[in-house]
């Protein structure tokens, strides 16, 4: 710093520390990036977040094309039995419980991963898992009973909204846990490099989303249909 620079003075001193001198010019002395690179590009991992929300809501939008067809064709039994005669509040409770408790020990796996633990993330990415595969294993043995009981998808149109609607959201969780397993296995030969922590935090990212629309199936399709 030059020996007649102040303190206060935006010098050589605070260039370094402001590389991309954000803190000169404007109309109060202070200007923000531009967006044309006075700000410096986005990080590797911010693009590839963003890049993965604009596909979670790409998906989010084919579940509502699901949902709004499931709220025309709810009565549309032909005669055949309706949600209250086929879903099991409890079956369902306890569902919901495991795919939640899921959701939130991926957000302990997310914080071993900061720690830089192997044990801890492997463990809690096991336990997330467990819970998911629970989860698909409930839901597969309620579509098993169901198509028992002569109420598959060809039954009624609602049965098929309902068989569309649910099944969508299982074979997300089926494919969310291959996933999981192929990431577990990179972790663990790889280390803690940076592109399998962005497929990690990606994965995150779409296991809180599949949590939010079960929230939405639990309310609309099961609580609703069993008291109707």
């Amino acid at each position: 710093m030059s020996d007649h620079a102040l303190p206060g003075d935006f010098g050589a001193g605070t260039q370094a520390r402001d590389p991309y001198r954000l803190g000169q010019g404007g109309r109060h002395g202070v200007r923000s990036a531009t967006g044309h690179g006075e700000g410096g590009p986005a990080s590797k991992f911010v693009t590839v977040a963003y890049g993965f929300w604009i596909f979670l809501l790409s998906d989010i939008i084919i579940f509502s094309a699901f949902f709004a067809a499931y709220a025309v064709l709810a009565k549309a039994t032909a005669g055949g039995p309706t949600g209250k005669d086929l879903f099991e509040p409890t079956r369902v409770a306890v569902q919901t419980g495991l795919l939640l408790t899921s959701s939130f020990t991926g957000g302990l796996a997310t914080l071993a991963t900061h720690r830089r633990s192997m044990a801890a993330t492997q463990a809690w990415l096991l336990v997330t898992g467990l819970l998911g595969a629970a989860f698909l294993f409930l839901e597969v043995q309620e579509f098993a009973a169901m198509i028992g009981e002569q109420a598959g998808p060809s039954r009624s149109a609602f049965l098929s909204a309902f068989f569309a609607l649910v099944g969508c959201h299982g074979t997300h969780v089926g494919l969310g846990l291959l996933w999981l397993g192929t990431m577990m296995a990179q972790l663990w030969v790889k280390g803690f490099r940076s592109d399998i922590l962005r497929r990690l935090h990606c994965f995150g990212l779409f296991w809180h989303a599949l949590d939010i629309i079960w929230v939405a199936i639990f309310t609309l399709v099961y609580l609703l249909g069993a008291s109707l």
